[in-house]
Order: C-alpha cells, then structure tokens, then sequence
C-alpha cells in the first residue's frame, strides 16, 4: 500500500524533449509508456517476492510498490516519432519536435514606462 514516486528529469533542446526516469531495481518489464492526448504516463511496479516463513526481517527500507507519472509535452512534439530505451535503471524517452516547430523562437523586447 504505498506509492513509489521516481526521480524524472526533463530538459528540453530546439530538436527534442528528453525524459530521464531513475527507475532503479526495475526492469523495462516491469515499467509501461502511452502518449495519449499531450500527455506522457510513464507507470511500473517495483516488485519484492519473498518466502515469509525463510526470511526475517528485522528492518526494510526498500521499497516496493506501483507508481504512475505523467507529464504534459508541449503541442509541438511528434508523437508518432517518440522513442524509449532502459538501461541500468535509467528510463531515457526522446520525444522529437514537429519540422515545423523546430526553430521558431521569438524574442520579445521590454520597454521601460
């Protein structure tokens, strides 16, 4: 009965948005990813399997359970071109920006009254 809640980086360039999720102790198994409607879901459980009888504990400070992050991207990235990998525990989702977007930034000038 608790939530897990992991540590998720994101920085964004000109070209891409990047996730970086720590999931450690996971598996890419154990952990989903949807894009629907803007917004990133990144869900997973950690999981701890145990013969209660064989082992005593004394104290346990791991923890194990479900959790669910989900981000909202910008309506400027491609959602049909997104991308995942996971290693060592490192949960990496590169989301690309549309061709289009790519570029257009604007500066705007601010006057003194």
């Amino acid at each position: 009965g608790f939530t897990l809640t992991p540590h998720v980086d994101v920085k964004e360039t000109d070209k891409e948005i990047v996730v970086e999720a720590e999931l450690s102790g996971m598996d890419e198994k154990d952990v989903s990813l949807a894009l629907q409607d803007g917004v990133l879901t990144i869900r997973g459980e950690k999981k701890h399997e145990y013969d209660e009888e064989k082992e005593n504990y004394r104290v346990m400070e791991r923890r194990y359970g479900s959790f669910q992050r989900s981000l909202p991207l910008p309506d400027t990235v491609d959602e049909d071109k997104v991308e995942a990998s996971f290693e060592n525990g490192l949960l990496k989702v590169i989301v690309p920006k549309r061709p289009e977007a790519i570029g257009k930034h604007r500066t705007i000038p601010i006057t003194k009254r």
